[in-house]
């Protein structure tokens, strides 16, 4: 059982794990050894989501995401296998923890007349540059 926070916890036969070989350093054992991860989670057909948060995780446009709705994450920063697993079972949590939280809404707001007639200002002054060169132009 993976907690997420006191109401989310995540079954362990939700959670498909596969094991890869990692690149990068490691000598001769680095080619035997399947110590990287890939962690695959489905968020469109997993019970323990409430609707809310599932709807977040799959508004995300994250790259992780396929088209189906897994979310599927790599591990390969450790050289154990162990660790690997667990950086990838704590990146899935924080990922479900940053959606439990509702995005805060957007208030409308409207310019300041001050900032209007800034706005307005600097209008005048380039449509004065450009009628300067205008007038340049024309002369030869």
């Amino acid at each position: 059982m993976l907690h997420i926070d006191e109401h989310i916890a995540i079954a362990e036969d939700e959670l498909v794990e596969r094991f890869l070989r990692a690149d990068g350093p490691g000598g001769q054992h680095v080619n035997r050894t399947e110590s990287a991860v890939e962690l695959r989670f489905d968020i469109a057909r997993s019970p323990s989501l409430p609707e809310p948060v599932r709807a977040r995780l799959l508004a995300r446009s994250d790259r992780r995401v396929t088209a189906d709705g897994v979310l599927v994450i790599q591990s390969r920063r450790f050289r154990d296998q162990a660790r690997n697993r667990a950086d990838a079972r704590e990146r899935l949590a924080a990922l479900v923890r940053a959606a439990t939280q509702a995005p805060k809404p957007r208030l409308a707001t409207k310019p300041t007349r001050a900032s209007k007639l800034r706005r307005l200002e600097g209008k005048k002054q380039r449509g004065q540059i450009k009628r300067d060169r205008r007038a340049v132009d024309a002369d030869p």
